[in-house]
């Protein structure tokens, strides 16, 4: 399912226009991304966890000349789904 679909699918559920889904979409997103930018959880009771995982620096080999180089660590999204979301999917 695309963006473009989603949507669509959330237009017709919701009885909205094509555009007000669009938009609800986006503020959705937005405040997802946003509330990981400052390092807080996102919790959707029956969906799932968003949060921000930290990843440590490590060493690793170029491929095309064999030489070692090192790989900054950072931080990472991560999506951790709930019980529900799990059991639906089955």
């Amino acid at each position: 399912m695309t963006k473009a679909d989603l949507v669509a699918k959330m237009a017709t559920v919701g009885g909205w226009t094509k555009v007000g889904a669009g938009r609800a979409l986006r503020a959705m997103l937005a405040s997802i991304q946003s509330s990981l930018k400052r390092g807080q959880p996102v919790t959707l009771v029956g969906f799932g966890t968003f949060s921000v995982g930290r990843r440590k620096a490590r060493k690793a080999r170029n491929p095309r000349t064999g030489q070692p180089i090192t790989i900054a660590g950072g931080r990472t999204p991560r999506f951790r789904p709930s019980k529900e979301l799990k059991r639906a999917v089955r």
